[in-house]
């Protein structure tokens, strides 16, 4: 399945989801869907990736395994940011209305999907 079709049925399965890009270790878009600009789309990607690496550097050597995602809520949004290997990193945009495990919930089967394509 191409990543793009995977990153639509993410955002089209989460009431609320607006956006989900997949950038490689560098920040760089592999692939997004976004209903809106996505130039922003991917300074997101980018920046939420950052944050994941800086979390995964704090966390090592810490005996309660990988980091697998993180959810960050602002006043006005969520961002999910979720591992995929050593080397990928999803982030879906959410209005602050999403419901947190619903999104979790789809986040994890879109990673899984990944996983097998890029694997």
């Amino acid at each position: 399945m191409p990543f793009k079709k995977i990153l639509q049925e993410l955002v089209e399965s989460v009431p609320g989801a607006n956006g989900a890009i997949l950038a490689d270790w560098e920040g760089e878009a592999v692939e997004q869907f976004s209903l809106f600009d996505e130039f922003e789309m991917k300074v997101i990607g980018a920046h939420k990736g950052i944050i994941l690496s800086r979390l995964r550097e704090l966390h090592k050597g810490l005996p309660m395994g990988e980091i697998e995602e993180v959810m960050i809520t602002t006043e006005m949004c969520r961002n999910i940011i979720a591992a995929i290997g050593p080397d990928y990193t999803l982030v879906v945009t959410l209005d602050r209305a999403a419901l947190p495990a619903l999104a979790l919930l789809e986040v994890r089967k879109a990673v899984d999907l990944l996983k097998k394509e890029i694997c």
